[in-house]
Protein backbone atom coordinates (compact mmCIF):
# COMPACT_ATOMS: atom_id res chain seq x y z
CA UNK A 1 0.00 0.00 0.00
CA UNK A 2 1.40 3.39 -0.93
CA UNK A 3 2.12 5.77 1.97
CA UNK A 4 0.83 8.87 0.19
CA UNK A 5 -2.75 7.66 0.42
CA UNK A 6 -2.67 6.78 4.11
CA UNK A 7 -4.83 8.79 6.41
CA UNK A 8 -4.72 9.39 10.11
CA UNK A 9 -7.54 7.01 10.96
CA UNK A 10 -5.68 3.85 11.93
CA UNK A 11 -3.38 4.04 8.92
CA UNK A 12 -6.20 3.01 6.61
CA UNK A 13 -6.80 4.88 3.32
CA UNK A 14 -9.96 6.84 2.88
CA UNK A 15 -11.37 4.45 0.30
CA UNK A 16 -13.43 6.76 -1.85
CA UNK A 17 -10.99 9.67 -2.15
CA UNK A 18 -7.97 7.41 -2.58
CA UNK A 19 -9.63 5.21 -5.17
CA UNK A 20 -11.01 8.07 -7.24
CA UNK A 21 -7.60 9.76 -7.18
CA UNK A 22 -5.86 6.58 -8.25
CA UNK A 23 -8.37 5.77 -10.97
CA UNK A 24 -7.83 9.25 -12.36
CA UNK A 25 -4.06 8.98 -12.01
CA UNK A 26 -4.04 5.67 -13.91
CA UNK A 27 -6.63 6.75 -16.48
CA UNK A 28 -4.23 6.24 -19.41
CA UNK A 29 -3.43 2.71 -18.25
CA UNK A 30 -7.12 1.97 -17.77
CA UNK A 31 -7.81 3.11 -21.34
CA UNK A 32 -5.04 0.85 -22.65
CA UNK A 33 -6.32 -2.14 -20.66
CA UNK A 34 -9.91 -1.58 -21.81
CA UNK A 35 -8.79 -1.38 -25.43
CA UNK A 36 -6.69 -4.51 -24.99
CA UNK A 37 -9.64 -6.37 -23.51
CA UNK A 38 -11.92 -5.34 -26.39
CA UNK A 39 -9.34 -6.36 -29.00
CA UNK A 40 -8.56 -9.67 -27.28
CA UNK A 41 -12.21 -10.66 -27.08
CA UNK A 42 -12.49 -11.62 -30.74
CA UNK A 43 -8.82 -11.98 -31.66
CA UNK A 44 -8.30 -14.91 -34.03
CA UNK A 45 -11.95 -15.13 -35.07
CA UNK A 46 -13.05 -14.80 -38.68
CA UNK A 47 -15.89 -12.35 -38.06
CA UNK A 48 -14.03 -10.40 -35.38
CA UNK A 49 -16.04 -7.52 -33.92
CA UNK A 50 -19.10 -8.60 -35.90
CA UNK A 51 -19.66 -11.19 -33.16
CA UNK A 52 -20.68 -8.30 -30.91
CA UNK A 53 -23.70 -7.98 -33.20
CA UNK A 54 -24.16 -11.67 -33.98
CA UNK A 55 -24.41 -12.88 -30.37
CA UNK A 56 -27.32 -10.62 -29.32
CA UNK A 57 -28.99 -11.19 -32.71
CA UNK A 58 -28.85 -14.96 -32.24
CA UNK A 59 -30.30 -14.68 -28.73
CA UNK A 60 -32.95 -12.28 -29.96
CA UNK A 61 -33.90 -14.72 -32.72
CA UNK A 62 -34.21 -17.64 -30.32
CA UNK A 63 -36.29 -15.72 -27.77
CA UNK A 64 -38.47 -14.26 -30.52
CA UNK A 65 -39.12 -17.74 -31.91
CA UNK A 66 -39.96 -19.20 -28.49
CA UNK A 67 -42.01 -16.38 -27.01
CA UNK A 68 -43.48 -14.75 -30.10
CA UNK A 69 -44.19 -17.86 -32.19
CA UNK A 70 -44.31 -20.92 -29.92
CA UNK A 71 -45.81 -19.31 -26.82
CA UNK A 72 -47.35 -16.40 -28.77
CA UNK A 73 -46.68 -13.37 -26.58
CA UNK A 74 -49.04 -10.74 -27.94
CA UNK A 75 -46.74 -7.75 -28.42
CA UNK A 76 -46.07 -5.69 -31.51
CA UNK A 77 -42.41 -5.23 -32.48
CA UNK A 78 -41.43 -7.88 -29.95
CA UNK A 79 -37.92 -8.33 -31.37
CA UNK A 80 -37.15 -4.63 -30.90
CA UNK A 81 -38.57 -4.68 -27.37
CA UNK A 82 -36.46 -7.72 -26.54
CA UNK A 83 -33.21 -6.23 -27.80
CA UNK A 84 -33.77 -3.04 -25.77
CA UNK A 85 -33.45 -5.11 -22.59
CA UNK A 86 -31.15 -7.88 -23.79
CA UNK A 87 -28.20 -5.66 -24.71
CA UNK A 88 -27.91 -3.88 -21.32
CA UNK A 89 -28.55 -7.13 -19.46
CA UNK A 90 -25.70 -8.86 -21.33
CA UNK A 91 -23.51 -5.88 -20.46
CA UNK A 92 -24.39 -6.19 -16.77
CA UNK A 93 -24.04 -9.99 -16.61
CA UNK A 94 -20.71 -10.09 -18.47
CA UNK A 95 -19.31 -7.14 -16.53
CA UNK A 96 -20.24 -8.71 -13.19
CA UNK A 97 -18.92 -12.17 -14.13
CA UNK A 98 -15.62 -10.87 -15.48
CA UNK A 99 -15.32 -8.34 -12.67
CA UNK A 100 -15.70 -11.14 -10.11
CA UNK A 101 -12.76 -12.98 -11.68
CA UNK A 102 -10.69 -9.84 -12.29
CA UNK A 103 -8.40 -10.10 -9.24
CA UNK A 104 -7.80 -13.83 -9.57
CA UNK A 105 -7.22 -13.48 -13.31
CA UNK A 106 -4.55 -10.81 -12.80
CA UNK A 107 -2.90 -12.39 -9.77
CA UNK A 108 0.56 -12.63 -11.32
CA UNK A 109 0.50 -8.94 -12.26
CA UNK A 110 -0.73 -7.87 -8.82
CA UNK A 111 2.13 -9.78 -7.18
CA UNK A 112 4.84 -8.29 -9.38
CA UNK A 113 3.83 -4.68 -9.96
CA UNK A 114 2.18 -2.13 -7.70
CA UNK A 115 -1.12 -1.13 -9.18
CA UNK A 116 -4.30 -0.15 -7.36
CA UNK A 117 -6.27 -3.40 -7.36
CA UNK A 118 -9.52 -1.47 -7.88
CA UNK A 119 -8.38 -0.90 -11.45
CA UNK A 120 -9.05 -4.47 -12.52
CA UNK A 121 -12.79 -4.71 -11.74
CA UNK A 122 -13.11 -1.21 -13.22
CA UNK A 123 -11.41 -2.28 -16.47
CA UNK A 124 -13.60 -5.34 -17.00
CA UNK A 125 -16.81 -3.51 -16.17
CA UNK A 126 -15.77 -0.59 -18.42
CA UNK A 127 -14.87 -2.93 -21.29
CA UNK A 128 -18.34 -4.46 -21.25
CA UNK A 129 -20.00 -1.06 -21.13
CA UNK A 130 -17.88 0.04 -24.09
CA UNK A 131 -18.97 -3.14 -25.86
CA UNK A 132 -22.60 -2.27 -25.10
CA UNK A 133 -22.19 1.23 -26.50
CA UNK A 134 -20.65 -0.17 -29.67
CA UNK A 135 -23.72 -2.41 -30.06
CA UNK A 136 -26.19 0.51 -29.85
CA UNK A 137 -26.13 1.09 -33.67
CA UNK A 138 -27.56 -2.41 -34.09
CA UNK A 139 -30.44 -1.48 -31.80
CA UNK A 140 -31.11 1.75 -33.71
CA UNK A 141 -31.17 -0.15 -37.02
CA UNK A 142 -33.67 -2.66 -35.66
CA UNK A 143 -35.84 0.09 -34.18
CA UNK A 144 -35.85 1.95 -37.50
CA UNK A 145 -36.77 -1.30 -39.25
CA UNK A 146 -39.83 -1.51 -36.98
CA UNK A 147 -40.53 2.20 -37.55
CA UNK A 148 -39.55 3.27 -34.05
CA UNK A 149 -37.40 6.39 -34.66
CA UNK A 150 -35.19 7.96 -31.95
CA UNK A 151 -36.78 10.57 -29.72
CA UNK A 152 -35.79 13.21 -27.19
CA UNK A 153 -35.95 10.52 -24.50
CA UNK A 154 -32.42 9.53 -25.58
CA UNK A 155 -31.20 12.45 -23.47
CA UNK A 156 -31.90 10.30 -20.41
CA UNK A 157 -29.75 7.44 -21.69
CA UNK A 158 -26.44 8.63 -20.11
CA UNK A 159 -28.16 8.94 -16.72
CA UNK A 160 -29.42 5.35 -16.80
CA UNK A 161 -26.06 4.14 -18.10
CA UNK A 162 -24.21 5.86 -15.23
CA UNK A 163 -26.58 4.33 -12.65
CA UNK A 164 -26.07 0.87 -14.12
CA UNK A 165 -22.28 1.35 -14.17
CA UNK A 166 -22.10 2.36 -10.50
CA UNK A 167 -24.34 -0.54 -9.50
CA UNK A 168 -22.27 -3.05 -11.50
CA UNK A 169 -18.91 -1.73 -10.35
CA UNK A 170 -19.92 -1.64 -6.68
CA UNK A 171 -21.17 -5.22 -6.81
CA UNK A 172 -18.11 -6.35 -8.79
CA UNK A 173 -15.78 -4.86 -6.15
CA UNK A 174 -17.44 -6.87 -3.39
CA UNK A 175 -17.54 -10.12 -5.35
CA UNK A 176 -13.99 -9.76 -6.71
CA UNK A 177 -12.57 -9.24 -3.22
CA UNK A 178 -14.51 -12.22 -1.84
CA UNK A 179 -13.62 -14.50 -4.77
CA UNK A 180 -9.93 -14.41 -3.80
CA UNK A 181 -10.79 -16.37 -0.66
CA UNK A 182 -14.03 -18.06 -1.69
CA UNK A 183 -13.43 -19.55 -5.14
CA UNK A 184 -16.91 -21.08 -5.16
CA UNK A 185 -18.19 -17.63 -6.10
CA UNK A 186 -16.89 -18.22 -9.61
CA UNK A 187 -19.53 -20.94 -9.89
CA UNK A 188 -22.20 -19.21 -7.82
CA UNK A 189 -22.24 -15.92 -9.76
CA UNK A 190 -23.23 -17.41 -13.18
CA UNK A 191 -26.08 -19.35 -11.54
CA UNK A 192 -27.16 -16.28 -9.61
CA UNK A 193 -27.19 -14.27 -12.84
CA UNK A 194 -29.29 -16.91 -14.60
CA UNK A 195 -31.94 -16.74 -11.87
CA UNK A 196 -31.70 -12.95 -11.81
CA UNK A 197 -32.22 -12.84 -15.58
CA UNK A 198 -35.54 -14.67 -15.41
CA UNK A 199 -36.72 -12.43 -12.57
CA UNK A 200 -35.96 -9.32 -14.65
CA UNK A 201 -38.41 -8.15 -17.36
CA UNK A 202 -36.03 -8.58 -20.30
CA UNK A 203 -37.99 -10.94 -22.55
CA UNK A 204 -41.39 -10.13 -21.05
CA UNK A 205 -43.13 -6.89 -20.18
CA UNK A 206 -43.40 -5.83 -16.55
CA UNK A 207 -47.11 -5.25 -17.21
CA UNK A 208 -47.60 -9.02 -17.47
CA UNK A 209 -46.31 -9.69 -13.94
CA UNK A 210 -49.22 -10.66 -11.62
CA UNK A 211 -50.01 -8.17 -8.91
CA UNK A 212 -49.00 -10.49 -6.06
CA UNK A 213 -45.48 -10.68 -7.50
CA UNK A 214 -45.06 -6.97 -8.21
CA UNK A 215 -43.23 -6.41 -4.92
CA UNK A 216 -40.65 -9.02 -5.90
CA UNK A 217 -40.01 -7.22 -9.18
CA UNK A 218 -39.97 -3.80 -7.53
CA UNK A 219 -37.21 -5.03 -5.20
CA UNK A 220 -35.10 -6.01 -8.21
CA UNK A 221 -32.76 -3.08 -9.05
CA UNK A 222 -32.04 -4.38 -12.55
CA UNK A 223 -35.77 -4.50 -13.30
CA UNK A 224 -35.94 -0.71 -12.95
CA UNK A 225 -32.80 -0.26 -15.06
CA UNK A 226 -34.07 -2.51 -17.87
CA UNK A 227 -37.49 -0.85 -17.82
CA UNK A 228 -35.75 2.52 -18.11
CA UNK A 229 -33.96 1.41 -21.28
CA UNK A 230 -37.21 0.00 -22.68
CA UNK A 231 -38.94 3.31 -21.98
CA UNK A 232 -36.17 5.36 -23.63
CA UNK A 233 -35.64 3.27 -26.75
CA UNK A 234 -38.90 1.39 -27.32
CA UNK A 235 -41.64 3.51 -25.74
CA UNK A 236 -39.77 6.74 -26.61
CA UNK A 237 -40.56 8.34 -23.26
CA UNK A 238 -38.88 9.30 -19.99
CA UNK A 239 -38.24 6.44 -17.56
CA UNK A 240 -40.00 6.00 -14.24
CA UNK A 241 -37.89 8.33 -12.13
CA UNK A 242 -39.35 7.15 -8.81
CA UNK A 243 -38.02 3.60 -9.15
CA UNK A 244 -34.86 4.72 -10.89
CA UNK A 245 -34.04 7.23 -8.14
CA UNK A 246 -34.13 4.43 -5.57
CA UNK A 247 -31.77 2.37 -7.73
CA UNK A 248 -29.49 5.40 -8.16
CA UNK A 249 -29.28 5.80 -4.38
CA UNK A 250 -28.65 2.08 -3.98
CA UNK A 251 -25.96 2.16 -6.68
CA UNK A 252 -24.18 5.04 -4.96
CA UNK A 253 -24.28 3.34 -1.57
CA UNK A 254 -23.23 0.01 -3.08
CA UNK A 255 -20.29 1.66 -4.81
CA UNK A 256 -19.14 3.30 -1.56
CA UNK A 257 -19.59 0.08 0.39
CA UNK A 258 -17.83 -1.85 -2.38
CA UNK A 259 -14.83 0.51 -2.27
CA UNK A 260 -14.67 0.30 1.52
CA UNK A 261 -15.05 -3.49 1.57
CA UNK A 262 -12.51 -3.97 -1.21
CA UNK A 263 -10.05 -1.70 0.59
CA UNK A 264 -10.43 -3.69 3.81
CA UNK A 265 -9.59 -6.95 2.05
CA UNK A 266 -6.98 -6.05 -0.56
CA UNK A 267 -4.04 -6.31 1.84
CA UNK A 268 -4.66 -10.07 1.87
CA UNK A 269 -4.88 -10.51 -1.89
CA UNK A 270 -1.24 -11.49 -2.35
CA UNK A 271 -1.61 -14.27 0.23
CA UNK A 272 -4.73 -15.63 -1.43
CA UNK A 273 -3.55 -15.42 -5.04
Amino acid sequence: MQPHILQAHGGRPLALRATLAQLYHYRALIQVLVERELKARYRGTVLGFLWSFMNPLLLMGIYTLVFSVYMRIDMERYSAFLLCGLLPWNCFAAGLSEGTYSILGNGSLIKKVYLPSEIFPFVYVSANFAHYLLSIPLLFLLLLFYQVPPSGALLFFPVVLAIQFLFTYGLALILASLAVQFRDLLQVVPNMLMIWFFLTPVFYSSATVPGKFRLLMDCNPMAHVIQAYQAIFFARQAPDWAGLAVVAGLAGVLCLVGLWFFDRRKDFFVEGL
